[in-house]
């Protein structure tokens, strides 16, 4: 069964939330971070994007950006920006966006449920990647930015947030400048707390959304801190790291859709024939067609819009990769037609969540970046427990979740 941990949290004082709190550091790039951050010195960026106060050029994996960030976080707390609770809390964070509000749990996960499978994933992660943060832990000795699980809902936890949100003003209540809404409550009721802490320990499992590689790095951290520690008892606070707990019935998965830069030799005429194939193809003209139902995708080619059906047969129902729509994609389109083999490594291909819109994806086509576009309909969250819970890993770039969470309303230390 999962755990969930009460822990005292790291947070800003409510006079600066909304300048500290930030982006989580793997959504925008070193530039972008630079313009963000660009005369605001509370900014969560100065730790987990510390380049941004490095000359320009300076390589993002070397030792000095990881000391910038120690320095970093260790001003941050001398300055009093980040204050830590006089005792362990459970905290709610909810988001809002486009009128819709869903609400997290904040509390640790153990390191010992990700080690054992309690915590499971469904995306593949790359070494160097882990290997970024797992130094960002260690040099910092804290879980600065929360990784986004989902569980199955429990109607009784549920209930004990909405009263919680109904009967206590937040912590922190601010507008972000993309429009979506952060709400944080501290639960100081120890009654509460453990009743929630129980409730909880009857899930049976838990499951990475997003963070795949923030979640292995703070958990191979945990466990390498246990290995050294020769007097270790298990109630060490390196035993578990930094997580919102979403019910799964709040969340939805947003399409992830995907770019190529050449048709592999063919003209369009000669592409659209070797579509037509394995798929139905309807042309829907110069207006926005979007994907309405499974295993039918757009295309955005020359112009036009397309709806693409994939023809019965070409999947296998009864698979739980196999009938996803970015497998029927991959291997019909871009590996049999495109011979786009690796998605994790080809350059001729690019993926664009869909919080950018349809539009972003016909622009990239239309000023001759790219040459066809392909949208899907999105996964569900079915269909991600599905597969975690088989044991089976989701193809690269296959969900997008939003809202991103924000980074600095707390941070777990590991002291």
């Amino acid at each position: 069964m999962a755990l969930l941990k009460a822990f005292r949290g790291l947070r800003p004082p409510k006079e600066i939330v909304k300048d500290l709190a930030s982006r989580p550091y793997d959504v925008l790039n070193s530039d972008e971070a630079r313009v963000e951050a660009k005369g605001n010195p509370y900014s969560l960026l100065h730790i987990i994007k510390p380049e941004i106060d490095l000359p320009c050029g300076v390589d993002c994996h070397s030792q000095p950006i990881y000391d910038k960030a120690k320095e970093n976080f260790d001003l941050f707390r001398k300055k009093g920006w980040l204050v830590q609770d006089p005792e362990d809390y459970l905290y709610i964070y909810a988001q809002t966006m486009k009128g819709k509000t869903q609400y997290g749990i904040v509390g640790c996960a153990g390191v010992e449920d990700y080690m054992n499978g309690i915590i499971k994933k469904h995306e593949l992660t790359r070494k160097d990647k882990e290997e970024d943060r797992m130094k960002h832990v260690r040099i910092t000795n804290a879980n600065m930015e929360p990784v986004f699980f989902t569980y199955p809902a429990v109607p009784e936890i549920d209930e004990i947030v909405a009263g919680i949100v109904k009967e206590n003003e937040p912590e922190y209540d601010f507008v972000a400048s993309d429009g979506v809404g952060h709400h944080f409550w501290v639960i100081k009721d120890k009654k509460i707390t453990r009743k929630i802490i129980e409730l909880f320990a009857k899930v049976p499992y838990t499951y990475v959304a997003d963070g795949h590689h923030r979640t292995a790095a703070a958990a191979l951290v945990g466990n390498e801190k246990k290995k050294n520690n020769p007097d270790h008892n298990g109630t060490e606070e390196y035993n578990y790291f930094l997580a919102v707990h979403f019910p799964d019935n709040q969340l939805s998965i947003i399409d992830y859709n995907r770019l190529v830069n050449d048709l592999n030799g063919m003209t369009s005429a000669e592409f659209l024939k070797k579509l037509a194939i394995n798929f139905g193809i309807e042309e829907k003209g110069k207006a926005i067609y979007k994907p309405d139902r499974l295993h039918n995708f757009s295309l955005y080619l020359d112009g036009i819009w397309y709806s693409l059906t994939a023809k019965p047969g070409t999947f296998n129902d009864s698979d739980p990769i196999g009938v996803l729509d970015v497998t029927i994609l991959s291997r019909l389109v871009l590996e049999n037609i495109l011979d786009i083999k690796d998605l994790r490594t080809s350059t001729r291909i690019d993926f664009v969540g869909g919080i950018r819109g349809l539009c972003e994806l016909s622009k990239r086509v239309d000023n001759g970046e790219m040459r066809a576009a392909i949208a899907l309909y999105p996964v569900s969250m079915k269909q991600l427990i599905d597969i975690a819970d088989s044991g089976n890993i989701m193809p690269p770039k296959t969900t997008w979740f939003e809202p991103k969470l924000r980074s600095g309303l707390v941070v777990h230390v590991l002291e």
